[in-house]
């Protein structure tokens, strides 16, 4: 369902379809007298007088044949996480109740005692994070549209005062969007051409090729691609938005478009759902088109590495030894633990190329951080406390969270090969996401500050969750966004 917002400056009381209100725990209106309906305050507190209101956020009740009021409990002092969570709530009571047209209203609005100087754009936020649907491949596609109104009189909201939360919106969706595409549409030809396009809102895109990445060395990225008839890109985003000579800060993400495996063949059941093992790289793409929208005021890299996993007669079989962009060799024992090989290469590029901050690099790299950590968690492994804590703190603002994970060198030996200077797979037997942690961490060479996110359990969801409709979730967008925000700008 789509949502369409206009803001007006005057109503016809004759049209308005569905009043909509914020009130407090009581579902008391502040000022209802001296409100826009101050001459329905006797019958809305007749209702109000006469109804359950124990549990209920929402309450609706006719004001005649044609029109409704709709009241939305709201606690004193919400947070924007609470605000937007209540939107996403309100969205599926609408839905549910097939209301497509709501008005409301700035006195109302100023009324509310909120955490946040953006209270309605918190609400709203939370309504289009939750209606989000991927319907481009339905012949029959849900066209009804919730149609919201905000009637102001002397605009001293405040709302819709800059791109934040536009930008915000359509970089979410836009990875939503890449990770929903089915492989045989986004395969890594496709995905390049389409960040090529990406140039117009500002960014400065370079794709490397496989001839490129041939010549630069790059051969553990091409190593997992090479059983492919698509070809194998490592492309670069750079957002210069910042005046001063500030090192930039970077984003890394896995590509993977698709991943049956290669020759470590992945069984059969829930094989569809690697189409999501790219989502890595389109979070780190939806966080770079949304800083550019809103013109954020930082230097900001991304960085992604984009293959297909496929079992061709030209690809990498188990045993394979190939030599890294930074120059060390990786025996590769399992060629499922794929991800890994392609963000070695991406990370030491990164380092060395743009000496950027830190990096932060995302990836689906294993299953072991669902056995971990479920649906709730993303992993942060890292070699730098500051850098954690900062994640840390963004991801509870967001609802997009995050769990320090150990690294040690203990199960840093533990990727030793005998044949070659590292394996890309822990044999021995457990701490699955750490090792393989353990392994990207041999690609930071210069010491920067490093942490990488395993979303293994969080890019897609079956169930939808608080703040996101069933499917691909765009975990890591919001959560890197607010990073920025509170830190680097």
């Amino acid at each position: 369902m789509s949502i369409n917002l206009s803001i007006k400056k005057s109503y016809d009381e004759k049209i308005v379809k569905n009043y909509v209100f914020f009130t407090n725990e009581n579902f008391k209106i502040d000022a209802l007298d001296k409100s826009v309906v101050r001459k329905f305050s006797n019958q809305i507190k007749k209702t109000l007088n006469s109804s359950d209101l124990k549990d209920k956020e929402f309450l609706s009740f006719n004001l005649n044949p044609s029109q409704k009021i709709i009241l939305i409990k709201t606690k004193n002092n919400q947070s924007p996480l609470e605000n937007e969570k209540k939107g996403a709530k309100f969205f599926n009571y609408t839905k549910s109740n097939s209301f497509y047209k709501l008005s409301f209203f700035e006195q109302n609005i100023n009324k509310i005692r909120s955490g946040s100087k953006y209270f309605f754009d918190d609400f709203v936020l939370g309504l289009k994070l939750k209606s989000y649907v991927f319907d481009k491949y339905k012949t029959i596609k849900n066209n009804k549209t919730l149609s919201l109104e905000l009637f102001i009189k002397k605009n001293q909201i405040n709302f819709n005062k800059d791109k934040r939360f536009s930008s915000l919106i359509e970089g979410l969706n836009y990875t939503k969007d890449l990770v929903s595409e089915p492989g045989n549409v986004l395969h890594p030809d496709e995905y390049a051409k389409r960040l090529k396009k990406l140039s117009r809102f500002g960014l400065k895109i370079t794709i490397y090729d496989q001839k490129k990445l041939k010549k630069m060395g790059m051969n553990a990225l091409l190593g997992v691609g090479q059983g492919s008839i698509r070809g194998s890109y490592l492309v670069t985003m750079e957002w210069n938005g910042s005046k001063s000579k500030k090192k930039p800060v970077a984003f890394v993400g896995k590509g993977v478009c698709f991943d049956t495996g290669g020759i470590s063949l992945k069984p059969a059941k829930f094989m569809e759902d690697m189409t999501y093992d790219m989502a890595g790289s389109a979070v780190v793409v939806g966080l770079m088109k949304n800083l550019a929208l809103r013109k954020a005021k930082v230097n900001a890299i991304g960085v992604v590495g984009l293959v297909e996993n496929m079992p061709g007669g030209n690809a990498q079989r188990p045993g394979d030894i190939v030599k890294s962009y930074s120059g060390k060799t990786i025996e590769v024992l399992n060629t499922d633990a794929e991800g890994r090989l392609v963000l070695a290469d991406a990370l030491t590029f990164t380092e060395k190329k743009f000496k950027p901050k830190f990096i932060i690099d995302l990836a689906t790299l294993t299953g072991a951080i669902i056995v971990s950590l479920g649906s709730e968690y993303a992993g942060l492994f890292s070699n730098d406390d500051n850098l954690s804590k900062q994640i840390f703190n963004s991801g509870q603002k967001v609802d997009e969270k995050v769990w320090r994970m150990p690294l040690n060198k203990n199960y840093d030996k533990l990727m030793n090969s005998k044949n070659a200077d590292m394996q890309n797979i822990n044999y021995v037997g457990g701490a699955g996401s750490t090792t393989a942690a353990q392994f990207l961490q041999r690609f930071i060479l210069n010491k920067t500050p490093w942490a990488h996110l395993d979303i293994a359990g969080m890019a897609f969801s079956k169930y939808g969750g608080a703040l996101n409709s069933e499917g691909a979730t765009g975990f890591g967008v919001r959560l890197l966004n607010k990073l920025i925000e509170d830190n680097y700008e």
